[in-house]
């Protein structure tokens, strides 16, 4: 299929690269052209000898074009327990309200509460997202029905995955389809004996494979592992060889400076979570620290469990916010980085350095954003009034592989939204009643 984006504001996110007013060609999900008005066309798009056969042509208006955002860690079948287990202790949580209903959420519940997720992703300009949950062959079947680009990464816990199934997920689910990948992972330190992490870390050896993990979400988290082993998280993990072909962790809120040395001597990846590690208080993450060391930093909804929105625009401006807060400095944290953390480095952390920014080759993963709304005039600084003032309200096209999911209120997707959200009405009433 062949689609034109054009009269369009372009923020194609390569560094150094401004705002410019263009067109961006598509063909078969991939960019052909970005830039000015192509000098082989005139106005309408059609050269003067030989016509152009688009099969769409949209006329931007001026609002602009974006890479699609990357939410670098989520886990969207818990969209069944948003606001459900709120205004709670991370600890009671946890094992007293997820842990309990999971155990009885089937692959195929899965698979209809991840489509769910991927409405929402779809709202706030998300095109791609990191996902870890428990059955990943129903999360791949229902971001492959809907047309979302999903990398997975393992969870290997003392309860459940084993590292035998993540290796088997690794080798099955990577090339079954062009939308979808898998990343050797596991839970979290504390959930995850020392035998099961040394068989994790041999996985990484064995395919020099980068592994991400939770990590050091909580001070008492960070305080049981020193008990433990002596370390702290990161420094234990690493001590086992867990990152040496690269990685990171999720959350990343209390980090030693020891700890931010080793993420920026392995290249780690800090994914922050603001929203989820703000709703339960389990503190700011030194966002200022990993940047000033150089330790590339990704952002995340986390899951709508703990967060309860999955909105990129309420992320971004909380990473930015409590660092200056954290900081007590208006300056830390400019909002331009914080763009590059919601594309260019969410994508790399993920592995998907071909749907990063907008340039010929590149995967046709784009954003419309509409700049004739209140809360986007005047125009004094566009980047700026995305991490600031924008919301989900702007986004009014998403675009995936070059297919258009989401267009001014309404999903392009093979189920009707209204279907969607009533069987996931049935799977809350058969789980809790």
């Amino acid at each position: 299929m062949k689609i034109r984006l054009y009269h369009a504001r372009i923020l194609t996110m390569e560094e150094g690269r401004e705002i410019f007013q263009g067109e961006i060609h598509i063909q078969d999900g991939q960019i052909l052209y970005v830039g000015e008005a192509s000098p082989q066309e005139n106005g309408e798009g059609k050269s003067p000898e030989r016509p152009v056969k688009w099969d769409r042509e949209v006329d931007c208006e001026g609002n602009l074009l974006m890479p699609g955002f990357k939410d670098a860690h989520t886990h969207s079948g818990m969209t069944l327990l948003r606001s459900y287990a709120d205004d709670l202790p991370l600890d009671e949580w946890l094992n007293h309200k997820i842990f309990p209903v999971e155990a009885k959420m089937s692959g195929e519940d899965i698979y209809e509460l991840s489509k769910l997720a991927v409405l929402e992703y779809l709202t706030s300009g998300i095109t791609a997202v990191f996902d870890m949950y428990l059955t990943p062959e129903t999360i791949a079947d229902a971001f492959d029905k809907m047309g979302m680009r999903c990398v997975q990464v393992g969870a290997v816990n003392n309860f459940s995955q084993s590292p035998a199934m993540v290796e088997e997920m690794y080798q099955k689910l990577n090339g079954k389809s062009p939308l979808q990948s898998y990343i050797l992972g596991f839970h979290a330190e504390y959930t995850c004996s020392k035998e099961l992490l040394e068989k994790m870390a041999a996985l990484a050896h064995k395919y020099k494979a980068p592994v991400f993990t939770h990590l050091a979400e909580t001070e008492q988290e960070v305080a049981g592992c020193v008990e433990r082993y002596g370390m702290t998280p990161l420094a234990f993990l690493d001590s086992l060889g867990m990152f040496d072909y690269g990685g990171g962790g999720y959350h990343c809120v209390h980090m030693s400076g020891e700890d931010i040395a080793i993420m920026r001597d392995k290249g780690l990846y800090a994914v922050t979570n603001p929203g989820s590690n703000t709703k339960l208080a389990s503190g700011i993450a030194p966002i200022t620290d990993f940047l000033k060391e150089g330790v590339r930093v990704a952002i995340g909804t986390d899951g709508p469990a703990s967060n309860n929105a999955l909105d990129m625009f309420r992320e971004m401006f909380l990473v930015t916010g409590l660092a200056k807060l954290r900081e007590k400095d208006a300056s830390a944290v400019d909002a331009m980085e914080v763009l590059k953390m919601a594309t260019v480095n969410g994508a790399h952390a993920m592995g998907l350095k071909n749907a990063d920014v907008l340039a010929p080759g590149k995967a046709a993963d784009i954003i419309m954003i509409d700049l004739n709304q209140p809360n986007m005039q005047p125009l004094n600084n566009i980047a700026k009034n995305l991490v600031y003032s924008g919301s989900k309200q702007n986004v009014i096209m998403t675009m995936i592989n070059g297919r258009i999911l989401y267009e001014k209120g309404n999903f392009n997707t093979k189920e009707q939204p209204w279907e969607i959200y009533g069987k996931a009405e049935q799977i809350r009433k058969k789980i809790m009643g």
